[in-house]
Order: C-alpha cells, then structure tokens, then sequence
C-alpha cells in the first residue's frame, strides 16, 4: 500500500481514469490539488510485488455536514476502485481500511460514503464492508 504525495505515483491517474473517465489534464490539477493539502485529502494505491497497481482509495476529511453522520470531522469515501482482475480478494476491504486508519488519525468517528442509487454492486461492497445505509436521496435542479 502506498500514500499519494505526488502526481507521480505509479497507477494512481490509471486508476483514477478507470473509475472516473476524463481528461487526463483535468485528472493531474485534481491530484495536485489533493496532493498539496495532506491533512485533508489522502490517496492510497494497492500494488502487486511487482508493481501493478491493483487498487485506489481516495478518502476526505469532511466538516460540512455529511448526510446519515452524527459527528465532524468524518471520513469520506471520494473514490474506491479495484482493478477486475483483482476484485473479489480483500482488496478492497485493505485499500478502505487504510482510509479508516489515516481517518482515525484525523480525529474522525465515522466513515462516509456514497452510491448511485442503480449502482446495486457498490451497494453490496459497502455492506460487506461494513457500511450500513443511512438514507436515499434524489438531487433536483432548476436552471434560473
């Protein structure tokens, strides 16, 4: 497992890409920008002994109200990726507790996270991870 202090780790704009597909430029200003704030931002990327990246867990320290919580700072889950060929081996469940881990050290009570609603499979993957859901909610916008 590996900490994220630069644009430079290996697998980290992969994996990034894979779970979030945009412009790589766009991708680089957002990893600078986590990189340059330590205390609130981490980023983690499970590796095989070779080198391949197998997974990514990016995790916030949150002081703005963060729905289902009942405390401040919390943890939350930004994004969690594990590469197909490595789902289905712990990897997950290690990448998310290592965001526990740096989360505790903030000071934090709880973890967050979030789901699509039709995003079914994550549903699962947070429950066995020990996720308990808190609530569903639909977002509206109107154009003024």
């Amino acid at each position: 497992m590996h900490r994220c202090t630069s644009v430079e780790q290996v697998g980290w704009l992969q994996l990034r890409m894979a779970l979030w597909p945009a412009d790589r430029g766009e991708h680089l200003r957002e990893m600078q920008a986590l990189c340059e704030q330590p205390g609130r931002y981490a980023q983690f990327v499970a590796c095989t002994d070779a080198g391949a990246p197998q997974g990514l867990v990016e995790v916030a320290l949150r002081t703005d109200y963060v729905n289902g919580t009942a405390s401040s700072p919390v943890g939350f889950l930004e994004g969690l990726y594990v590469v197909p060929q490595w789902r289905r081996r712990g990897i997950a469940a290690l990448l998310v507790a290592t965001a526990e881990q740096w989360a505790r050290e903030q000071g934090c009570a709880e973890m967050a996270s979030d789901a699509l609603l039709e995003n079914t499979a994550s549903h699962a993957m947070h429950r066995a991870l020990g996720f308990e859901e808190t609530e569903r909610v639909v977002y509206f916008r109107k154009p003024l």
